[in-house]
């Protein structure tokens, strides 16, 4: 019998606007299957992005990038992601997503939840949000 262990990251960013991008690509038909099927919610349009940084931060991303997470599969002229369920603020459950595309920014944590995570949260920029990530 193999035994699986998860392993949770406590980390805390810095609230952040992002590019206004994630709205378009959560709203994408495929994009939505992919989040209802493989986290089992629909992502709310957008995503809530943090920026990250320091030594807990550099070894969250090493543990991230060694674990297989949760695949986002694209439509054809789309990138792959890697997702990570995570808990944002004590309360809300989503997924961090990591696109696969080159030079994504290395501070980036960029959150899609079923719900508007910045107003739920009542958090504006630069504000500290304590994520946990379920590796």
């Amino acid at each position: 019998m193999t035994v699986t262990e998860t392993e949770t990251l406590l980390l805390v960013g810095e609230a952040c606007t992002g590019l206004g991008e994630g709205a378009n690509f959560t709203r994408l038909e495929w994009v939505r299957r992919e989040f209802l099927a493989k986290l089992g919610f629909e992502p709310y349009p957008g995503t809530f992005n943090l920026h990250m940084s320091g030594p807990d931060w550099d070894e969250a991303r090493r543990v991230m990038a060694r674990e297989a997470g949760i695949v986002i599969t694209p439509e054809a002229g789309f990138c792959a992601a890697k997702c990570f369920l995570v808990v944002v603020g004590g309360c809300i459950t989503g997924a961090v997503v990591f696109p696969e595309v080159p030079g994504y920014p290395a501070d980036k944590f960029e959150v899609v939840s079923a719900v508007p995570m910045r107003q739920a949260l009542g958090v504006g920029d630069g504000d500290s949000v304590a994520v946990s990530v379920v590796c």
